[in-house]
């Protein structure tokens, strides 16, 4: 690091970052747990599916916002020093830190359709919804206060996320910053 600086990852794209893995696992172990009647039927799973996509999309979504929130409001502004990590590297770090789990999503979501079809692949899906919608509204609040909040690349490695035990503060620098729009979507 360059004089005191530290590097520092985007917050939105970090909670990005499992969401289309945790999605499409989901959905291609949905398709594939389709083809099995398993022990309580299809259509019992399909709904059972339906449920838990929905329980789990808002369970992540609402998990720790109070703590986001908290964060974003104390949010100091970001050093001159400070070196801004692409989107694409903090996704890469993202997902290989998490990729063990991110790997045995799908195999669990198709081993999973043996007793109840479907609905096992739904629930991961539901995972991968709630993370995108949590990076939307991460998003809007940058795009409302007219910044971008970044997090230390050291303490988001340390384990928890962007918004655990380890991380005390975030950074904040101008909308023009990164290469990443609000919410952690590629800048176009």
């Amino acid at each position: 690091m360059a004089r005191g600086g530290e590097s520092l990852a985007r917050v939105a794209v970090a909670v990005r970052a499992g969401a289309a893995p945790l999605w499409w696992s989901g959905v291609l172990g949905a398709a594939v747990g389709a083809l099995p009647p398993g022990l309580t039927g299809r259509r019992v799973g399909v709904f059972a599916g339906a449920a838990l996509l929905l329980l789990a999309a808002a369970a992540v979504f609402l998990a720790r916002r109070g703590r986001y929130a908290r964060l974003a409001a104390e949010a100091g502004r970001a050093a001159r020093q400070d070196i801004l990590q692409d989107r694409a590297v903090t996704l890469r770090n993202r997902r290989r830190a998490r990729r063990w789990w991110l790997l045995a999503a799908f195999p669990a979501a198709v081993a999973s359709s043996f007793a109840v079809p479907v609905a096992g692949g739904l629930l991961v899906a539901g995972l991968g919804a709630g993370l995108w919608l949590k990076a939307l509204w991460i998003g809007r609040r940058e795009a409302a206060g007219d910044r971008l909040l970044w997090v230390s690349a050291d303490r988001l490695a340390a384990g928890g996320g962007p918004a655990g035990r380890h991380v005390t503060a975030y950074r904040a620098t101008g909308i023009a910053a990164g290469d990443a729009a609000p919410g952690g979507a590629r800048r176009r």
